[in-house]
């Protein structure tokens, strides 16, 4: 059905049809494409979780969404027809994987070659960057992103399967990718699945970058701090990283620093990705958790972090800089809200919320590098 500016009475009392079946609708109107129904709605919450959900998967047929709001003491459900975007073909995805999985294998190489681009090449090290760097770099940033991806699919919420996004190997930001994103196809329901979409990533890539890290600091070895040339940049710790080092090196002499093995830089790769996904602005996950819990005055958490990123970067040495404009101007401060925010949440989301903190205060570094 290819939508109107201003639909059929035909539409109309076809889609009034389908919303009356799960609500009293005792009056209608619409103005510019937006159609509105004033309905009574159930006082059980899970009853109007549920209508709401099973209107909203019957709408989809017709491209329409339906939004829930209370306006002057009434409940209204607002219509807004939404065309399905196009997917793009799985190759898309594939061919990026394979890229990305060339590319961290080379920059792995590469930390185990003298630094040249013949040493990079070297099959042996080419085996070793493959193992100890891109296996694990992609395990952290892939099960982030199959975390949003499954809890998508399980609130019914249609989302791409991780695009990577690969960059050339290189001595400077030796990563080989900028990390993985999905694409959400449509806008979630409710605060609960918001929630739920938001943490999975954080706290699944969180759960594979413990593992990563410890493996990575027992292949790493102590290093006297004077050996290390003027202007090698070092990179900086999280309280993670401190707290492991602390149960896996109780005896390290004074002047003595830890030189990171390859996997063990995936592991603090892994929880930058982490803090930075987790910081409460826009629409990154930490922007999805912070909406679902403090509604409106998400905004608030959100110019918060604005304010923490601008004076690390003015105090430290600017490495949060390049985070912050991205935010400003690309993402921005604001999140849209989830199609009904009537429902509260419920313990386990409050609980899961206050988890999300505590992951970000373990992997968030204030300098990463300096």
């Amino acid at each position: 059905m290819e939508w109107e500016s201003y639909p059929s009475d035909e539409t109309l009392e076809m889609l009034r049809g389908i919303v009356t079946k799960y609500f009293n609708v005792y009056d209608a109107s619409q103005q510019d494409g937006v159609i509105a129904f004033h309905v009574d709605i159930p006082s059980d919450e899970e009853i109007l979780h549920e209508k709401f959900n099973i209107l909203r998967q019957e709408l989809k047929k017709y491209n329409f969404i339906p939004l829930i709001r209370k306006r002057a003491g009434e409940y209204l459900i607002f219509l807004v027809y939404h065309r399905k975007k196009k997917e793009k073909p799985i190759w898309i995805n594939l061919l990026l994987l394979i890229a990305t999985l060339v590319t961290t294998t080379l920059s792995g190489a590469l930390m185990f070659s003298d630094g040249s681009w013949q040493g990079m090449l070297a099959i042996k090290n080419i085996l070793q960057g493959f193992i100890f760097f891109s296996f694990p770099l992609l395990s952290i940033l892939g099960i982030h992103e199959m975390g949003h991806f499954y809890a998508s699919k399980m609130h019914g919420v249609a989302a791409s399967l991780p695009f990577f996004i690969p960059i050339p190997p290189n001595n400077m930001l030796p990563l080989g990718t900028m990390g993985a994103v999905i694409s959400m196809r449509e806008p979630i329901p409710d605060r609960k699945s918001l929630l739920d979409i938001g943490i999975a990533g954080p706290l699944a890539g969180f759960i594979v970058a413990i593992p990563v890290l410890i493996i990575g600091l027992y292949l790493s070895h102590p290093i006297s701090s004077s050996s290390i040339p003027k202007g090698t940049p070092s990179l900086g710790p999280n309280l993670l990283i401190l707290a492991l080092i602390k149960i896996m090196f109780p005896h390290l002499p004074h002047g003595y620093t830890i030189n990171l093995h390859p996997t063990a830089f995936a592991g603090w790769v892994g929880l930058v990705v982490t803090a930075i996904n987790l910081l409460p602005a826009g629409q990154l996950d930490g922007g999805h958790i912070a909406r679902a819990v403090l509604k409106e005055k998400h905004l608030y958490a959100s110019f918060a972090a604005i304010a923490l990123l601008a004076a690390i970067s003015f105090i430290g040495n600017g490495s949060w800089l390049f985070m912050l404009l991205i935010i400003i101007f690309l993402i921005g401060p604001g999140h849209p809200p989830a199609l009904n925010e009537l429902l509260p949440l419920d313990r386990t989301r409050i609980i899961l919320a206050a988890i999300a903190l505590i992951i970000f205060a373990l992997s968030f570094t204030p300098i990463p590098i300096y």
